[in-house]
């Protein structure tokens, strides 16, 4: 996981200790982030890692951990790219 995309996280994370590393295994709802919170995050992070997210990564499953979340904006990251060729 890049920096940008930890910065952009940390702040919807309420528990999350400022000096608490982000791990890939970490469940975010155990962490704060609710339904309504991940909505400004997918916002977020288009804005501060330079990806759209697409309406079918927006799943249950891409929110459950700090991991998985990061390989759909990694995803979205090579969907772009591929487009722009």
């Amino acid at each position: 996981m890049d920096q940008p995309f930890v910065d952009t996280l940390r702040p919807h994370l309420r528990y999350l200790a400022p000096e608490q590393e982000l791990r890939p295994e970490d469940r975010l709802r155990d962490l704060g982030l609710n339904s309504m919170q991940a909505i400004d995050l997918v916002f977020d992070l288009e804005d501060n890692c330079g990806v759209t997210l697409p309406d079918d990564q927006l799943t249950d499953a891409n929110f459950e951990t700090a991991g998985a979340l990061w390989s759909a904006v990694q995803d979205a990251r090579s969907d772009s790219l591929t487009d722009a060729r």
